[in-house]
């Protein structure tokens, strides 16, 4: 099993995220998500492969969706291809942590449930 954890260091539920792998002796590899942002090709692979809609990517509490007026955008009928490339344009724009799964992501964010079923 191979496992991506996607983080943005400073973030408090990444943290509680990676404390958790660590406990659970899960290996990962580590990705800042700033740094090493998400290119359009693995936003589309991974939307495609959870299944889940675009908009479940996107961190809706952060500053810098706020600031594009994203959700607006929705609302006026921005494409999921539009939606990957402005996810793909700045890391902070993607919710946090992102776990991928043998190329599965699951669903974005830290739910210990979901962890518990998937990983152990």
């Amino acid at each position: 099993m191979s496992i991506l954890f996607i983080e943005y260091p400073k973030c408090s539920t990444c943290k509680k995220a990676k404390k958790w792998l660590d406990e659970h002796g899960i290996a990962y590899t580590d990705r800042h998500i700033v740094e090493d942002n998400p290119t359009a090709d693995e936003l589309a692979a991974w939307q495609e492969a959870s299944g889940l809609p675009i908009r479940k990517f996107f961190n809706t509490s952060g500053m810098l969706y706020r600031e594009l007026n994203v959700k607006a955008r929705f609302d006026e009928g921005m494409t999921d291809r539009e939606a990957i490339e402005l996810l793909a344009s700045n890391g902070m724009l993607v919710k946090r942590p992102l776990l991928v799964k043998d190329g599965t992501p699951l669903q974005p964010g830290f739910k210990e449930a979901i962890w518990e079923q998937e990983l152990l």
